[in-house]
């Protein structure tokens, strides 16, 4: 397979990719890193990594979005992941006015943080998913703590909207949507 056959999104620096049930060494190896998951409810076992893989895998069939596998271009590394999943607000009042609103997400392995590869990838995400999806808004969301990631969102066009609570921390996060 080519490199531009692998990717199915690439961004100067990026290629976004599909996971597969193979990819289980890049899943255990991000999201049982305790500084990528430490705001996000993490740091996860191992059989929550196998969930949370097939979890990726089954939106995909599902929905055909997931939070892509990120690699470097250059270098072919995993950087992380970023992508797309239906959103499902935990706002009892939300209902059908969440349908075609996607939340966008990403995680990043600490080596490749402050290099603006989330806003790289963010910017892309948002623009696969208005172009190709054309769904009708994005919402995201970060942990109190996490000013990173309100920059991130900030920057690539998000606007804070309300605080949601989010199940795996037990707080409300700000949370943002771009429509």
């Amino acid at each position: 397979m080519t490199d531009s056959a692998k990717y199915c999104l690439t961004t100067v620096r990026l290629g976004f990719r599909l996971w597969t049930p193979e990819d289980l060494p890049l899943a255990l190896q991000l999201w049982m890193d305790p500084k990528v998951t430490s705001l996000i409810g993490g740091p996860f076992s191992e059989e929550v990594v196998r969930k949370k893989l097939a979890a990726e895998l089954a939106t995909m069939a599902d929905s055909n979005v997931q939070y892509w596998p990120l690699f470097l271009l250059v270098t072919d590394e995993h950087v992380g992941c970023g992508g797309l999943r239906p959103y499902r607000s935990t706002e009892p009042t939300s209902g059908d006015q969440n349908a075609g609103i996607y939340e966008i997400g990403f995680h990043l392995r600490p080596t490749f943080w402050g290099q603006g590869l989330a806003e790289e990838a963010g910017r892309a995400i948002v623009t696969y998913a208005f172009e190709k999806l054309k769904v009708k808004g994005l919402f995201a969301g970060h942990h109190p703590a996490n000013a990173a990631s309100r920059r991130v969102l900030e920057k690539v066009g998000f606007t804070f909207t309300h605080e949601e609570f989010y199940p795996p921390t037990g707080m409300k996060h700000p949370s943002y949507l771009l429509l």
